[in-house]
Parts: C-alpha cells; structure tokens; sequence
C-alpha cells in the first residue's frame, strides 16, 4: 500500500541518536514505506557511537583498558530494539547512500522524520540554512484542508523545526503550533549525571550548546530555545501532572516499545507530531505511520 510512497530523513554528519532514527526507520520499512536520507556531503551518516556502545560514559571511561566495563553507559545507551535496529539500518542501501541537503526537494517526498540527538557535532544540523529553509518549506506545503504533508519531530530535531523561518511568516516554521521536545528537566538531570558522577572529564557532553556569562540561567536548553520561537509559551506542551501515566512518563528511566506507550508522550498538531527523547520513539513512528496512512 505504501511502496509509493516516500519518508526523508535529514540526518548529520555525526553523532545523531540512534534510537531517534532507527527505530522509526524500522517500523516505517516494516509498514511498506521508501525512506531515503539526507546528510550535509552526501556521505553516509555516523551517530554516537556512545549510545551503542555504552563505552565513555563511566567515570573512569577515559581509561583505556577500563572503558569497557560499563555501568552508567549500560542505562544510558541506546536499548537491544533500538541497537539491533540501528545495525540493520547501517546495511540499508538507502541509509549508505544519502543525498545531499542542497539536493532535497519537497516534491519527491510524501512525509518528513527531523530525529535528534544531543552531542556538540549536531550543531551543523541544526544550524544549516539549506536544511532549515527545506524544512521551512515542508511545513508550508498545505492541501485543500490547509494541512501540509505529515512532519514528525523529536528531541533536538523540534530545535531545527524551530529555527527554520517560514520565507511567508518571517516567523518560525513552529509559531502557532503546539509541540514538545526534550524538556529541561531531562536535559538538566542527563547534564548533571554526566558533568558530576560520570563523564567528569567531559562535563557537557549532554548539551550541545552552552550558555555565555551573560545568558539566563538554561537559556540555551532545548525547552527553552524552542519556547522562544512559539508564539505563546503555554505551546510547548508538557505531560499534565494529571495524566494517569505522569510519573512513569516523566522519570526519564523508562522508555516505551511496541507494545507499551505508556511511557512515552507526543504531541499532535495537526499533520505535526513532536516527541522528547528516544524514551518516545516507537510511539512517535506509530503515530507518524497512521498520519501518513489517512
């Protein structure tokens, strides 16, 4: 049913989380969807080879001969689903052959997957101008009902939605629409777990960026850089204290499968679907899958 039909994902050179794409990638191939993918050279894609591994995130993961022994790097990886997922992507013949971003055009896809990930060296993704124009424009190709072709973001992926400026509005491609992402909360607790009881040596690795001496305190969060481009900030949608799954939802410890989405939570606006952090990526290809399919 879906053989026609074609899903890009945009992807950078380095360090993307690989749960974020591979678990969607999977369900969407399973569902009879075309996935290509995009990267800044037209080169293959590498994600973090940390969150397979697991090697590196231990305090003594400086150590050569010691780096293997994981503990913290076993709860922080990227779980079996998602690391088998990720090596059958890495055999994809689309995945090893990528267009560039200057080549992407609207026309040639049906749906648009802008996945994350948290390491300095996502920054040239989300901060390419040709990507976020492509992605400005995505947001801006509506139907008869006023509805553009089903976009689907999570984590750091909602930060390029974000920055990319409709060339209509001069505004975000987000502003008026309702979205999650990475809230603070669990940037701020991956940031402290790593800066003070783990990777000490390399204390942000869990922020892509910092703020200067003279920023606000979290300025640069993903919650907070995304909040800024809303046009209320009562439009990052977090998990309301009275859903019934709050706390399983909200502790960053548990994340969802295929047959449990308890823990996850995304948030539709529209033919836009937007999720927080791999914790939520088989619910957000779920989702995302039934979108395109109506």
């Amino acid at each position: 049913m879906n053989k026609n039909k074609k899903i890009i994902i945009p992807l950078p050179q380095h360090d993307f989380d690989p749960t974020e794409v591979a678990i969607p990638w999977k369900q969407l191939r399973d569902a009879g969807f075309e996935v290509h993918f995009a990267t800044p050279n037209g080169k293959a894609a590498e994600c973090d080879p940390m969150m397979i591994s697991g090697e590196g995130l231990d305090p003594w993961g400086w150590i050569p001969f010691l780096r293997k022994l994981k503990l913290i790097g076993l709860l922080l990886r990227a779980d079996k689903q998602a690391r088998d997922a990720y090596k059958a992507l890495a055999a994809d013949t689309h995945f090893q052959t990528p267009t560039t971003y200057t080549e992407l055009n609207i026309e040639h896809y049906d749906g648009l997957l802008l996945p994350g990930g948290h390491a300095p060296r996502m920054r040239p993704y989300l901060e390419n101008k040709t990507l976020q124009a492509f992605v400005a424009d995505f947001f801006e190709t509506t139907n008869s009902q006023g509805q553009h072709k089903p976009i689907a973001a999570i984590c750091h992926g909602v930060v390029l939605a974000a920055r990319s400026i409709s060339k209509v509005t001069k505004k975000s491609a987000l502003y008026g629409k309702k979205t999650t992402a990475l809230p603070w909360q669990f940037e701020n607790s991956a940031w402290k777990l790593t800066k003070y009881f783990a990777r000490f040596w390399d204390a942000n690795y869990y922020r892509t960026y910092q703020e200067s001496a003279n920023d606000p305190k979290a300025h640069w969060g993903v919650e907070q850089e995304i909040t800024r481009a809303l046009e209320k900030d009562s439009d990052f949608i977090h998990v309301p204290t009275d859903n019934t799954h709050f706390k399983l939802k909200t502790s960053g410890l548990v994340r969802d499968n295929l047959s449990n989405a308890n823990p996850a939570w995304v948030v539709q606006d529209g033919n836009y679907l937007s999720a927080r952090w791999p914790g939520d990526a088989h619910t957000l290809a779920l989702e995302f899958i039934s979108l395109l399919n109506e």
